[in-house]
């Protein structure tokens, strides 16, 4: 019998394996949600897979995503992460990295990054019971205030709809149509 998945995840094996093993399983570390919200960041108007393939590529080129590292970025690691054929070279984002970092580095100082964004859902994922990928919206009114919130803080590449697309990726909120076989194993008792 073939698992039933999100309709996304189509039949390319990495697609499928990021479905089945980390997209929509909540992430509480500060640490790995920046990563996610940076690569979100990058992802804007290119398609997920392209990330996904890249990803080893931007943790070697960004540091393992280490904001503090990043935070203490300048112009020569901007114009080498421009000449690394390994990530998306777009000046923009690459600057917004370094700014989220810095940016992310205040947040975690005060409350802790994760905190801050799971309190937007009270500590536990939001539940959906979507029929299929057409009824999944773009952006939603909660994604639109953290958005404004984290824009608020100094970060940036963080829209609505980026945003909605985090929040799915680390489980704020369950977003696998119910008959999506991670549905349920994703469902709050």
């Amino acid at each position: 019998m073939t698992l039933r998945r999100c309709d996304w995840a189509g039949h390319d094996p990495v697609y499928q394996a990021y479905h089945d093993t980390e997209w929509g399983v909540p992430d509480y570390d500060s640490r790995a949600l920046f990563e996610k919200l940076i690569l979100d960041g990058f992802q804007a108007g290119l398609s997920w897979i392209t990330i996904l393939k890249k990803r080893d590529n931007f943790r070697t080129a960004f540091a393992g995503f280490d904001p503090d590292i990043i935070a203490t970025w300048g112009d020569a690691e901007v114009a080498r992460l421009l000449a690394d054929p390994g990530i998306v070279r777009h000046r923009g984002k690459i600057e917004g990295a370094i700014k989220n970092a810095r940016a992310y580095q205040k947040i975690e100082a005060d409350q802790g990054f994760s905190n801050f964004l799971w309190s937007y859902v009270d500590g536990k994922p939001l539940q959906t019971y979507r029929a299929t990928m057409a009824d999944v919206p773009a952006q939603t009114p909660l994604s639109q205030q953290v958005s404004k919130d984290l824009k608020k803080a100094g970060f940036t590449f963080c829209g609505p709809t980026i945003v909605y697309a985090f929040m799915q990726a680390c489980g704020l909120v369950n977003d696998h149509i119910v008959d999506c076989h991670r549905h349920a194993a994703l469902t709050n008792g």
